[in-house]
């Protein structure tokens, strides 16, 4: 992945999940519970929200640098933010990975759409969750 695109998923999913820890209510320390599961399965949601999340996220980027692939789509620089805001803290949940886990799936996947040409391939169904989901 060249270096300016690893930056900008490293730079996203690190934003995103700062702002999803800083939308949880305060409590003591003592009271967080910290979960550390050794093993995890995404369930098929789970793979979908991962997908779309990077999906969204390579092509805010692409738009936010005028590429013309990225720019046939719907504006994503909100709405796809606050969607890989919510889906990551999600999978932090499910999963019990903790920030870096979760920032390596979500980089792992970015890096597999890219690779294998699929992200104007995923882009309509992850369009539909949007509307889905309310953001």
């Amino acid at each position: 992945m060249p270096a300016m695109a690893a930056d900008m998923i490293t730079t996203l999913i690190g934003a995103a999940l700062l702002a999803a820890t800083a939308q949880a209510p305060a409590q003591e320390a003592a009271e967080v519970p910290v979960i550390r599961r050794q093993s995890y399965t995404l369930s098929q949601e789970g793979k979908a929200l991962l997908r779309c999340s990077a999906a969204f996220a390579m092509v805010a980027h692409g738009q936010s640098q005028g590429d013309a692939a990225s720019l046939k789509w719907p504006m994503l620089e909100e709405r796809g933010k606050e969607f890989f805001v919510r889906s990551l803290a999600q999978l932090m949940d499910e999963t019990g990975l903790e920030r870096g886990g979760i920032a390596a799936l979500a980089e792992t996947e970015a890096v597999r759409l890219r690779d294998a040409g699929e992200i104007d391939k995923v882009m309509p169904a992850c369009l539909v969750m949007l509307e889905a989901s309310g953001v």
